[in-house]
């Protein structure tokens, strides 16, 4: 039973990926990184199938993204998003597809917690993308 005495126990992460490395004591200063977003869940609880698979195989690119500069991916979407709406061939098209697969990518993560609103905002910008690049590639 616990004691008043006794310190309170620290919650370690559920998942591997959101812990922290233990300290070293003669270790290089770490670089400059945002530490994981607090919290148990970094999985979809109850996820079976496709979805547990997903969910796990995206675990290291989040982490990854979530490490880079906060700029980093929205600038390189807008920059590729960009050069889809200017350029009007195929090219353009080309430039539209990492932006679509990244949309649709988040999209299909966080589904599950989203509101109608937000699942019909998802649906509303992915079939904008989709449509973009099937004019570029002059399927439309």
């Amino acid at each position: 039973m616990g004691s008043e005495t006794e310190p309170p126990r620290r919650q370690v992460p559920a998942h591997p990926l959101a812990r922290k490395p233990p300290a070293q004591e003669n270790a290089a200063p770490p670089r400059m990184r945002r530490s994981l977003p607090q919290g148990e869940q970094f999985f979809t609880p109850g996820a079976i199938g496709v979805r547990a698979d997903i969910e796990r195989r995206s675990a290291a690119p989040l982490v990854f993204l979530f490490q880079q500069p906060r700029w980093l991916a929205p600038l390189i979407m807008v920059a590729l998003l960009i050069a889809g709406l200017v350029v009007a061939d195929w090219r353009g098209g080309v430039a539209v597809l990492p932006v679509l697969a990244f949309i649709v990518w988040l999209a299909y993560l966080s589904w599950p917690s989203l509101r109608p609103v937000g699942r019909l905002l998802r649906v509303a910008v992915a079939t904008f993308l989709i449509l973009l690049a099937a004019t570029r590639f002059g399927l439309i």
